[in-house]
């Protein structure tokens, strides 16, 4: 039995020629013919619609999942471009994928959570590795919808999520979505992987405390009103300099929140969880998380070490090979938070740096990957959220 990928991608900023070329370098490689299964990750400066039909007409119509990046990463290629695209095809007589989609998932209480469980409960049995989750990264608030997805499952599902939150090029507008022919927003594409066979990933994110620990005083869902009794951009003022409030981009990709890890992760994760962010309102002051919150929680400010994150590639790669001892990946899909690319290293620093990870794991391994608005995986069995992040899994 065997697992045939092939990965293909374009900078052409035609979207019909660049899906097309994209999805015909995937195929090529080592003589899929027809896929099975089509994963797909691209810019925004695509007419998304065209994208995704070129590439479902190459591949044959081959069921189809993904979504839009902040940029790519394949085989030797890590670009932060708002023209590129890449395309994984795999065929294979072991692995079994199935794929659904959800459409307005911010107008429910549990983001889709529900919905999402009864929909892919059918396909659950023994034989299933593991569910990659593609979600719109600017409606999602990922704990009421973990919860519910969790809850209408039921005890001992075991269902291990990974994947990442849909990016654009900066600007926080729109995202999109991919589902067969269909590119969307505020949703989520949702592959189940089954079969004969196993997953393991690294995870690491790269950032340490700045300051004393801090209280939250009011929230309200994901929004945090105020830290230790006044609103969070007048405390945020204390770790930045000049006129940041028409800088929130920048400061927003250089500072982020921590909280204390849950101990069931804590020793292989680290001390903090960490998040993003995603966006701010000056007049109330108040900054919106992807994750909920309660007053009481502590937290710390947190800031990017470039050094950590290097070795905390090496870590991630040391872990990866060895969960799977002499035994060689089946392809490699790699969710990378958009704070780890060109907002911290130059291009060749970040392109060395991925090229390392790499040759580590494999490097002839197809590998393919996105830069996120966050990361899902699980730590200890534990599904997480994650931010200023690397989630590398390795399907063996």
């Amino acid at each position: 039995m065997t697992t045939v990928a092939g990965v293909g991608h374009s900078f052409n900023r035609n979207p019909r020629e660049a899906g097309r070329e994209a999805a015909l370098k995937a195929l090529e490689q080592k003589g899929i013919g027809a896929p099975d299964f089509v994963f797909v990750f691209a810019t925004v400066g695509y007419d998304q619609q065209q994208l995704i039909g070129a590439v479902r007409e190459a591949t044959g119509n081959a069921p189809l999942a993904g979504c839009s990046g902040e940029g790519i990463i394949t085989n030797g290629v890590a670009a932060e471009t708002n023209f590129s695209v890449c395309v994984m095809a795999i065929k294979s007589d072991e692995l079994r994928f199935r794929n659904t989609r959800l459409k307005d998932i911010g107008q429910e209480a549990d983001f889709g959570g529900g919905r999402l469980a009864a929909a892919i409960k059918p396909w659950l049995s023994t034989e299933t590795i593991c569910c990659f989750l593609f979600i719109d990264g600017f409606v999602i608030d990922f704990d009421p919808f973990r919860a519910a997805l969790e809850k209408s499952l039921g005890d001992g599902h075991g269902l291990c999520l990974f994947g990442g939150l849909a990016a654009d090029n900066w600007v926080t507008r729109r995202t999109y979505q991919y589902h067969d022919d269909e590119a969307f927003s505020e949703g989520i594409s949702c592959v189940v992987m089954s079969g004969r066979g196993s997953i393991t990933c690294g995870i690491n994110h790269g950032c340490v405390p700045v300051g004393t620990k801090h209280v939250i005083t009011r929230s309200k869902g994901n929004i945090i009103y105020e830290i230790d009794g006044m609103p969070v951009l007048e405390l945020l003022k204390d770790y930045v300099e000049g006129d940041w409030m028409s800088q929130w981009n920048k400061i927003s990709l250089n500072l982020c929140l921590g909280f204390r890890a849950p101990a069931a992760i804590r020793e292989e994760y680290g001390d903090f969880l960490v998040r993003y962010m995603m966006a701010m309102d000056d007049r109330q002051g108040c900054v919106t998380i992807q994750s909920d919150v309660r007053d009481g929680t502590e937290l710390w400010i947190l800031r990017r070490d470039k050094e950590l994150i290097r070795h905390g590639l090496f870590s991630v790669s040391d872990r990866i090979r060895q969960q799977m001892g002499r035994r060689q990946p089946k392809f490699v899909m790699q969710f990378e938070c958009m704070g780890r690319g060109k907002a911290v290293f130059r291009e060749q620093e970040k392109n060395e740096l991925i090229a390392s990870l790499q040759q580590r794991i494999g490097h002839d391994v197809p590998w393919i990957g996105f830069y996120t608005y966050g990361e899902i995986g699980p730590v200890n069995c534990n599904n997480c959220l994650h931010n200023f992040t690397a989630v590398v899994t390795a399907i063996y």
